[in-house]
Formats: structure tokens, C-alpha cells, sequence
């Protein structure tokens, strides 16, 4: 598919699109909210990914969707710093994080539901999340990426946790039988 990309065949970027396009979009909207603004932000990715394949290297099975999302997620972020949406909560050194909150289970939430209470954080915590839990960044990595303290990153990833638990923790109190 890659060579049939590459040398611009129609056919290609239909097929591509079918395989990768409800993924990828996935991705996008796990960064980007506002449902117009995704649809924006995946149509810059897919135009970035078709006129840029050329650059890209074939690397082996898993090369060409594992560079895609990194264009998606390099558009979500671009979007979000141009757009100044995603805000840091500021690090005050007097005033204390709040403790780690347990993990609640989440085996029995459904996968829809958690995507909700992820997309329901506050964007600064919602990017580094997603960053860290599923890019496989380092809080170095992220403090690069986003123009922050690495220290900002880490207290970010603290606190989105602990607002996720606590929406999972919710979201178990709704669903348990009424006595």
C-alpha cells in the first residue's frame, strides 16, 4: 500500500482511508473536543499524511499506521496550541497536590465510557493523558512537545488520574442497585 501511495494511486488513498480513517479519527478526538474542530483537525492530518508519504519510510508491519497517528497527534497538538486552548492548572510549591487516588476497577466500564470522561477533562490534563497513557511519552518528552515544566507534566498526569477515578468512581455509584 505503501508504494501504491506513494505513487499516487487513487485507489490507494481510498483503501488506506478504509482501513486507518476510524482509527485515526479515534485518535484525533481523544485531543481535540468540539466535534467540528476534529473533523477539521483529522481532514489536515489525512491532507498532511497523503502529501507528505512520500517522506515517509517503510519500516515494517505496523510502520505506516504508527506514522499516521503520529501526524494526527503532531495536528491535535498544533491545533490546540494555535487555537491557546489547552491550559496548565498552575503549580503553586505551597499548596500540596491531592493524594493518589486509588484505582478504581474499571473492567466493567465500558470502553465509550471512559473515552466520554477522558474527552470531559479539563484540556491541559486531557493532553497529557493522552501523552503519556497513550503515546508512550516520558514527562521530558511531553514538557518538549507542549512547552511546559516537565514537573507541570507530571503534576498535570496526577491530576487527571485522580479526576478520572473519581469520575469511574462515579460512574460506579450510578450503576449500583438501589436499595
Amino acid at each position: 500500500m505503501v508504494k501504491r501511495l506513494q505513487d499516487g494511486e487513487k485507489g490507494a488513498a481510498r483503501e488506506f482511508y478504509s482501513l486507518y480513517a476510524d482509527y485515526l479519527a479515534g485518535v484525533c478526538s481523544r485531543y481535540i473536543v468540539d466535534e467540528d474542530d476534529q473533523k477539521d483537525v483529522f481532514q489536515d492530518a489525512l491532507v498532511h499524511i497523503l502529501s507528505h508519504i512520500g517522506d515517509f519510510q517503510y519500516r515494517g508491519a505496523g510502520s505506516l499506521p504508527a506514522w499516521a497517528t503520529r501526524v494526527v497527534v503532531n495536528q491535535s497538538l498544533k491545533f490546540l496550541r494555535s487555537n491557546q486552548r489547552h491550559e496548565f492548572a498552575p503549580l503553586c510549591d505551597d499548596i500540596a497536590d491531592e493524594p493518589e487516588t486509588d484505582d478504581p476497577p474499571i473492567s466493567d466500564v465500558p470502553p465509550d465510557a471512559i473515552h466520554q470522561m477522558v474527552s470531559r477533562l479539563p484540556t491541559g490534563y486531557r493532553t497529557v493523558f493522552n501523552l503519556y497513557v497513550f503515546e508512550d511519552h516520558s514527562h521530558k518528552e511531553i514538557a518538549r512537545l507542549l512547552g511546559i515544566s516537565e514537573r507541570t507534566s507530571a503534576s498535570q498526569l496526577h491530576r487527571a488520574k485522580n479526576l478520572l477515578a473519581k469520575m469511574i468512581q462515579q460512574y460506579h455509584n450510578d450503576k449500583s442497585p438501589r436499595r
